[in-house]
């Protein structure tokens, strides 16, 4: 009996308890903080910063996805350079297109050098989705002569690829054909007027050496005599 009471004393005791207004206000506490929505102001602003990727006077021509191989010579196999997107860049002022490569993660470029006309870009004979070509990289800050190998997602990529490149070179090729040809034109020009500069000088020369002459042994000027006159 003492038991039951002790239980039922028990009971009450706690049904007093979750009924307190510091029970209450408790509860109300946590039901504020479930759905207040305050908007908390950062301690600390960070201002935009703009990046530049040095690609800001190219048009793109071509941006593929792709992975990069190079060949290492030392090692005598072919390493991965990085998975990304690989671009070939016009430059609106010079006309000259770059190829430039970038992990798609870090943005670390992996292959930045011109295409020029004596680029030779041929299909992986292992593979009709790589192909490879020889070029002169700055990737690494300084000129480097290296063989790349580049492996696309499908045939259709690796063919635009390689006409896009192949195409390119042959035009930068007919435009260095063209400056030659304006080059030596104006050469010859310059040395024609060079030719004729020598003749005018050669003639004012003689002209200059013809007045001298006569400077130095004037002729004498002939008097009439005077005749007298007969008384």
């Amino acid at each position: 009996m003492l038991l039951i009471l002790f239980f039922f004393l028990l009971s009450r005791m706690n049904l007093m308890a979750s009924n307190s207004p510091d029970c209450e206000e408790a509860a109300a506490a946590v039901g504020e903080d479930e759905d207040t929505g305050a908007q908390i102001t950062p301690i600390v602003t960070l201002a935009e910063v703009a990046v530049t990727t040095g690609e800001e006077e190219e048009d793109t021509l071509l941006d593929l996805k792709a992975k990069l191989y190079r060949f290492d010579k030392e090692g005598n196999q072919w390493k991965e350079r990085g998975t990304g997107s690989v671009k070939l860049l016009k430059h609106r002022e010079t006309g000259k297109v770059r190829l430039v490569m970038r992990q798609s993660k870090t943005l670390k470029i992996c292959a930045n050098h011109l295409v020029v006309p004596t680029i030779k870009i041929q299909e992986h004979a292992g593979s009709d989705k790589s192909c490879v070509w020889h070029a002169s990289d700055f990737a690494d800050g300084e000129l480097k002569e290296e063989l790349f190998c580049i492996r696309f997602s499908s045939v259709e990529n690796c063919k635009k690829f390689m006409e896009m490149v192949e195409s390119i070179a042959e035009s930068s090729g007919k435009v260095e054909e063209r400056d030659s040809k304006d080059a030596t034109d104006a050469a010859g020009l310059l040395g024609n007027l060079s030719v004729d500069e020598t003749k005018e000088e050669k003639a004012s020369m003689e002209v200059s050496a013809s007045v001298a002459k006569l400077e130095e042994n004037p002729q004498t000027e002939s008097k009439p005599h005077q005749e007298h006159s007969q008384d």
